[in-house]
């Protein structure tokens, strides 16, 4: 058995009547098919339309459960709090008593003893298994910490270094999804579309009002998605989230996300589409300064662009 623990993801849970209604204001997907059993990916964004987190949604019997970097998750719970009013939902870090795994592939969960799910997420004593995406063999588990099936390190192994394997594992397949993350440094950066939320099912633009919506909907109908999240290949070195980058092409941008390979470096950055192209003000943000032109210098990297599992184009 090996260590599946993600430590470095954190745990939000929602719980009372109105838990699914208040996230529906509050997230750019429609929360409504958790009752369904549906898994959902989504955004919470500042009025002006800033992703302040990137949620998954578990819909877990002790209430909806949202993973997200631990790093955080206090300020997302207090900024969410402040929006409650009268509504009967409780939000708590469930950071430590519920615990986060995550499995490469069905033969991995069966390692463990565990049943790979027929249905996009599955719950059995407390531990509920949801599959990342629909193009995605992989799986969290998630359940009590004190009752979760984690696996067992070699008795010589060190636990952190194990942790810390399992971790770049982890990032290193949600960047070659292309599935965007936002940790501390790149908070309030970025419109959904940016992060390429909508190629990911992780945007409704039928559900309803909600915080941002606006920026979000009016960025997406009038075609001012001049910015993406790209795949990139990057040289052995020090690389930090949110640090500024430029490419041989001109175009500067973001480190969003990034992980070790036997080659070097894999990571997502959000670009300009256009090259030669540094951000611009008023590109899909409600003509907030853009990052790039805000950073006080980029740091010139011979990069090359990876393919994703998505397309992008300029209209969005």
């Amino acid at each position: 058995m090996s260590i599946n623990q993600l430590p470095y993801l954190g745990v939000i849970r929602f719980t009372g009547t109105d838990a699914a209604s208040f996230l529906q204001g509050q997230l750019s997907n429609d929360t409504r098919k958790l009752a369904s059993g549906a898994t959902l990916l989504a955004a919470y964004s500042t009025p002006q339309g800033r992703v302040v987190a990137v949620l998954r949604l578990i819909p877990h019997s002790g209430g909806i459960l949202a993973l997200l970097p631990r790093e955080i998750v206090l300020p997302t719970v207090e900024r969410l709090r402040k929006f409650v009013l009268r509504a009967k939902v409780k939000i708590e870090d469930a950071s430590e008593q519920v615990s986060v795994a995550g499995y490469h592939g069905a033969d991995a969960l069966r390692a463990d003893g565990l049943e790979p799910p027929a249905a996009a997420y599955v719950e059995r004593d407390g531990i509920g298994i949801a599959r990342v995406g629909a193009n995605d063999d992989r799986y969290w588990v998630v359940g009590v910490a004190a009752s979760h099936p984690l696996g067992v390190a070699p008795p010589d192994a060190a636990p952190g270094e194990q942790a810390r394997s399992a971790e770049q594992a982890w990032r290193l397949a949600d960047i070659r999804a292309g599935s965007p993350q936002v940790y501390a440094a790149t908070r309030e950066m970025f419109v959904a579309q940016m992060l390429n939320l909508d190629r990911l099912d992780g945007i409704s633009f039928t559900k309803g009002c909600y915080t941002g919506q606006e920026i979000v909907a009016r960025t997406q109908h009038l075609g001012r998605i001049k910015r993406r999240l790209f795949r990139l290949s990057l040289p052995a070195g020090t690389w930090a989230i949110g640090q500024a980058i430029q490419l041989r092409d001109g175009r500067t941008g973001r480190l969003t996300e990034f992980a070790a390979t036997a080659d070097g470096v894999e990571a997502l950055a959000v670009l300009p589409l256009a090259a030669g192209a540094a951000g611009a003000a008023g590109d899909g943000d409600s003509g907030a300064p853009s990052v790039e032109s805000t950073a006080s210098a980029s740091t010139v990297v011979d990069a090359t662009e990876l393919p994703l599992p998505y397309t992008l184009t300029e209209e969005g």
